[in-house]
């Protein structure tokens, strides 16, 4: 049995559609906070299971049964890791095969604030005596390309990733190398770096909008905290203006690039190219 946390998330949907191509509903455990928003996960025959970081023992129950755990990490940043080793000794009780994490590219060496948590969880988990893989996450094209609406009505597309190059994949791309690694052998104990086959900076992002639409964008470089107080300005937390600004300034660095191509060989695919990405993405505009 293949239990999913986070299942009714945008990955975790998209990993268990991916899944239901290659094993039978009664195969999958919907681990959720709330059973309401995943009815209709039930009714495609997939277990919908309470589990709440907060309440432990939800978990025993929600992992009863469980060969194969995916770990898909935590949205609440500054509680990940409490909550990620809350799982994880879970699994451990519960005799858990395989513990599959969905960590952040080159977490070990990445200079984002993201990868603080994410490097914890990875350590915790290599100690737990849990069988693990992690899937080290690199950068979703729609972190970008779910704002170009706004950057084309301005005629700019604001950042502070400088020339960085970016290896960007769509969200499903990830999901299916989760799903493939969930349902496949031979991957206890690895670390897989997943990013996109192609990297692109931002200039060349707001290269590939202009051409497809027609109109003049340019890629505007600011200084972190300028990019910070606009993001701030248009309405965003300023906690999570800072994580956005931090990821810039992590790309101009190299932070959010990788050329192994981990996941395309995960996948036995390409990756989504840019280009489809944007087209998909300015669709209805």
């Amino acid at each position: 049995m293949i239990v999913i946390t986070g299942a009714t998330g945008q990955l975790g949907r998209l990993v268990i559609a991916e899944l239901l191509k290659k094993t039978p509903a009664s195969n999958i455990v919907a681990a959720v906070r709330n059973p309401d928003k995943a009815k209709d996960l039930a009714d495609l025959g997939i277990q919908v299971r309470y589990a709440d970081y907060n309440q432990p023992a939800s978990w025993d129950t929600a992992l009863t049964g469980a060969s194969k755990l995916l770990l898909i990490s935590s949205s609440e940043i500054g509680q990940r890791f409490a909550q990620h080793r809350t799982v994880i000794d879970a699994a451990k009780r519960a005799n858990v095969q395989l513990l599959a994490y969905t960590s952040l590219l080159h977490a070990d060496t990445s200079p984002l604030g993201l990868a603080t948590e994410h490097l914890s969880t990875e350590q915790y988990l290599t100690k737990s005596n849990v069988p693990f893989v992690i899937l080290r996450h690199g950068w979703y094209t729609e972190n970008y390309t779910s704002s170009l609406p706004q950057s084309i009505a301005h005629g700019a597309l604001y950042g502070c990733a400088a020339d960085g190059k970016i290896s960007s994949a769509s969200r499903a791309d990830y999901a299916l190398a989760d799903a493939v690694v969930l349902t496949t052998e031979n991957h206890v104990g690895k670390v897989y770096e997943l990013a996109g086959d192609s990297a692109y900076s931002l200039t060349g992002l707001a290269a590939e909008v202009s051409a497809q639409t027609g109109k003049t964008i340019k890629y505007i470089n600011l200084s972190a905290p300028e990019y910070q107080a606009l993001l701030v300005k248009v309405g965003l937390p300023d906690a999570f203006a800072h994580l956005i600004a931090d990821s810039d300034t992590g790309a101009s660095k190299g932070a959010l690039y990788d050329n192994s191509k981990q996941l395309s060989q995960l996948i036995g695919r390409e990756t989504t190219p840019l280009k489809a990405m944007v087209a998909s993405s300015i669709t209805n505009l």
